[in-house]
């Protein structure tokens, strides 16, 4: 048994892909008591999201339309974390900051999934994105380049330091 605040949550992940939905169950197993709801796709996932309190909820962007998810998931007051490989871009991590995910993780990083889920529940959102930034800026950097928050600085700085509050979002159709 594993001590962790893992134990005894109930998480939601939502994934087009049986596969990443088979290793996020394997990689928490080990948890006591936790349990983990899964969809593979956007109308379950919107469906539990509506039906059951969730203490963090993992979203895909894309394939279940996880943008609209991560917006339904905030409204509730659910932390939110991406896991992505296809939609892996500045933007799409940009966006999921602006949104008010919790944090954005490539799929690349799966096996080290738990650390991170850890991190929401335990840091809150500006201090978790400080420390997701300590961990993956590196990833980030070699994936975006070396200069890819130079266009945006201001925002990249407040993120990076723990200073960014996100204000809701109303998506539009």
């Amino acid at each position: 048994m594993v001590e962790s605040i893992l134990n005894n949550k109930r998480l939601l992940a939502v994934d087009d892909e049986p596969d990443i939905l088979d290793t996020l169950s394997e990689q928490l197993e080990e948890f006591e008591g936790l349990v983990l709801d899964r969809a593979s796709d956007h109308d379950t996932g919107y469906h539990l999201l509506r039906s059951w309190t969730y203490d963090l909820v993992i979203l895909d962007i894309m394939g279940v339309r996880g943008f609209d998810l991560l917006n339904a998931s905030v409204s509730l007051g659910f932390p939110a974390v991406m896991l992505t490989a296809h939609a892996l871009s500045k933007e799409a991590l940009k966006q999921s900051i602006e949104m008010g995910a919790s944090a954005y993780i490539p799929k690349e990083k799966m096996g080290e999934i738990a650390p991170f889920l850890e991190d929401v529940l335990i840091l809150g959102h500006q201090s978790g994105w400080k420390h997701l930034f300590e961990r993956l800026g590196s990833f980030f950097n070699a994936k975006f380049g070396p200069q890819w928050q130079r266009d945006e600085k201001d925002f990249w700085q407040d993120v990076v330091s723990g200073k960014y509050e996100s204000s809701p979002v109303i998506l539009k159709k």
